[in-house]
């Protein structure tokens, strides 16, 4: 049984007649009468009473005429769905992201795309970027949005512009009087630091080993799971941390924190795909908006 059978039959039950059918669907009454036949033939049932030169439906033919309709109402659905997501009408997208990009970096991006294409539902996650690469890998996520460089050969990372590593500590820190901290001071207070897998810790911990300095003789006294409680607690404390300049923006402006001056590098963030998962309208439509 095809979709097309089914709109011939609707088409000669509503018309009771094979040839008004045939003139309305623009097929040959030969044709028509073909496919009838074939439905009824192949099921072994009769649709149509030939009654004169005239048809009509039989039982079975009318209790099939309430189910034929739903199928191809169905099918209308389903094309319109497909139009929908081609257009950008309706779709769903997930992302994840680590802490940094989705707290700051995604949100006014994410809210200009919404406004644009209101049709669209994104799922975010937050995780850190070991996590956010699983989901990716595991087709739990269709993009990801890191800080760290992630080694998986089946997903393709994109280099973007991401956000500065900043040393701060409380107001109280006696760094506040210093002018600039050297390489060996690092070691002579303690640390507040995101957890292993982050891309914050490993981007510093990186950073540290190129100015010569091993990251294990940081004495670390808290690890903490988020950004934000990093933050509270050097900013209520006596240590230091290493944090995005966009997580600090605030508490820096407010006077809570004081950006030690020491130079980090400026670090990218990285837009994870599958490579063997091909990008819907939606995603692709995203990237363009994001300018990726």
């Amino acid at each position: 049984m095809t979709l097309e059978q089914l709109r011939i039959f609707i088409a000669v039950a509503d018309r009771q007649h094979v040839t008004q059918a045939a003139s309305e669907l623009n097929l040959t009454q030969s044709s028509t009468s073909a496919a009838i036949a074939a439905l009824e033939a192949r099921y072994g049932i009769k649709l149509f009473d030939r009654i004169g030169r005239g048809i009509v439906l039989t039982q079975t033919g009318r209790d099939f005429l309430v189910e034929a309709r739903a199928v191809i109402g169905r099918a209308k659905d389903a094309v319109q769905v497909l139009n929908d997501l081609a257009g950008l009408k309706r779709g769903s997208l997930a992302v994840a992201a680590s802490q940094t990009v989705a707290n700051y970096w995604l949100p006014p991006r994410l809210q200009a795309f919404r406004q644009a294409h209101p049709g669209i539902d994104i799922h975010v996650s937050i995780a850190n970027t070991e996590q956010v690469a699983q989901a990716v890998h595991d087709g739990a996520a269709d993009l990801g949005f890191v800080e760290g460089t992630v080694a998986d050969p089946l997903l393709a990372a994109r280099r973007i512009d991401g956000d500065e590593l900043v040393v701060v500590v409380g107001m109280g820190h006696p760094w506040t009087t210093q002018k600039r901290v050297t390489a060996k001071q690092l070691v002579t207070t303690g640390w507040v630091l995101r957890e292993p897998g982050s891309g914050t810790r490993a981007m510093f911990e990186a950073a540290l080993k190129r100015l010569g300095v091993k990251p294990s003789r940081l004495r670390v006294v808290l690890e903490l799971p988020s950004n934000e409680a990093v933050r509270a607690a050097v900013e209520s404390g006596d240590c230091a941390t290493a944090i995005s300049d966009l997580v600090v923006a605030r508490s820096l402006e407010a006077g809570a924190l004081h950006r030690v001056t020491f130079d980090l590098p400026r670090r990218a963030f990285y837009l994870l795909r599958h490579k063997q998962r091909h990008p819907s309208k939606a995603e692709t439509a995203l990237l363009e908006a994001f300018g990726l």
